[in-house]
Formats: C-alpha cells, structure tokens, sequence
C-alpha cells in the first residue's frame, strides 16, 4: 500500500511542477492500493500541486448525456456522477474544488480561491467542448501540464482543445444544439454549443497515441510511476508545438481516423 508521502515523493521524482495548471486524468486500477484510496490520492495531489499557488484540474465530463443518453439536461450539478470513472466523481463530491459550467466537458478545479475563480471566469459563456478561450485554453496560456496517471493519450482531453486552436477540420458539429446546464437549487441555465463530431470515427481521440512518439521525439513527455501506475508528464505547451508542426507539413491531412503511423517525416 502506498502512503501519501510515498506518492508526493513519486511526483517530486518526476519533476511535477508547482504554482502552475495541471490536469490529471487517473486510473485507480493501475495506481493500485494507497492509502485512503481513491480519496487518499486525490488529497496527495491536491497537497503536491497548490501548494505553491497551482491549480490542480480533474476532468468531470458528461458528455455521455449528449451522445448516449439523448438528455437535454448535459450537466446536474446536483448529480455527483461522471461518465469518465471513479477518480473524476471523487473530486466531484469533495467540497474544496469548483466545477465549471461546460455542459459536456466541465472539470473540478482545486488551488487558492482567487486563483480559481480567475481561472475559471468565462467558461459559462464558451459554446464548445474544448474551448481556446475557456480553461482547456488557459493551461497553454499558463504553460501547464497533463499528467497522465496509467492512462495513454487516448484519454488526454487537452489535445482536442489544440485541434480547435489549429482550426482542424472535422472535429465539431455545423450546427448549435441546445444543452440544459441544472444547478443545485433545480434552476436551468440554457445553453447552445456546438459538440464533437468528426465524419470517419466515432472517437478521434482513440487515435491520439498516435502522436505519443513525435511528442517523446521532441522532448514533450517525463516518464514515471504514480503508485504502481505508469505514468506520463506531458508539456501542454510542446505537444500543441508537435501537433502544429505536423498539421503544417502533412499539409492540414485528416490524420486521426484511422490507426496508420504518423509520418516520421512530418515531426523529426
């Protein structure tokens, strides 16, 4: 069984940065027994990763009531359930992060109140997924990181967000849907957004450990372990530098329909 110290160490060994945005996406699986369990983890990681004024995010999305469940409610506050695992509905129900109001891909964010409340200002205005301008966008701004907990890229969320600052044809919806966002006291907030859609796949992002070596090439990922897990310290900033050299000399190609490797001709 692994201790919190024993997992701040692990993250002191990776070299994890402070004072600046880290979003993390968990296995609890792979990470194994610690202490506390999957609260355990989660209080180990918000004591590593604001304890120097930074700000620790957790991807809570609920996308699956747009796509699977055909709801016009996308995001209950009053409902604790994420369709992204266990670890998102933990940091969910603890009472010291904030949630935002994205109605598919909201995140709980934990760090200094002000702090927070500066990070998260607009992204109730945003109307996509992965918004440039929203807190997706703002860990590039804030030269971030993605820690990747015994999960592959296949789950890193940021990457949709740089397909959208790239303007990357074939990854949002034509048209505006409308969203119910529901807050705790039963109000709705209405919303219209656009949503992922991408003509060839029903999830480009099973596509993106693609990339995995050309980021490795270019020196975007720190390997460690976080509990047993093996884990993956991605630059936010570098990735976006490796995907955007790619999307220029593959001459803007469609790239993430199929299981094909990337042309090392178009990274190295």
């Amino acid at each position: 069984m692994f201790s919190k110290e024993e997992i701040l160490n692990q993250l002191k060994t990776l070299g994890a940065p402070k004072g600046k945005p880290v979003i993390v996406h968990t296995s609890l699986k792979a990470v194994g027994e610690v202490q506390g369990r999957g609260q355990g983890l989660l209080d180990a990681l918000i004591h590593y990763f604001i304890s120097d004024g930074g700000l620790l995010i957790v991807p809570a999305h609920t996308w699956a009531n747009l796509y699977e469940l055909k709801k016009e409610i996308t995001l209950d506050l009053s409902d604790t359930n994420t369709c992204v695992g266990t670890f998102p509905n933990i940091a969910v129900q603890d009472g010291r992060g904030v949630r935002t109001l994205n109605p598919t891909h909201s995140v709980v964010v934990f760090g200094d109140k002000e702090r927070v409340e500066e990070f998260i200002q607009g992204e109730d205005k945003t109307d996509t997924p992965t918004a440039p301008e929203g807190v997706y966008g703002k860990i590039f701004d804030m030269d971030g990181s993605v820690l990747l907990i015994g999960v592959g890229h296949n789950k890193n969320t940021v990457l949709h967000c740089v397909e959208e600052m790239l303007g990357t044809p074939n990854r949002l919806s034509t048209d505006f849907t409308k969203m119910y966002i529901k807050l705790k006291d039963g109000s709705l907030i209405e919303r219209h957004c656009r949503y992922m859609k991408a003509d060839g796949t029903d999830d480009v992002s099973q596509f993106f450990p693609k990339y995995e070596p050309a980021f490795r090439y270019h020196g975007a990922i720190k390997d460690g372990f976080i509990g047993n897990a093996k884990t993956q310290l991605c630059s936010a900033v570098k990735m976006k530098e490796v995907m955007a050299l790619i999307f220029e000399r593959s001459e803007k190609q469609e790239l993430m329909i199929d299981d094909k490797p990337l042309n090392k001709e178009w990274y190295m």
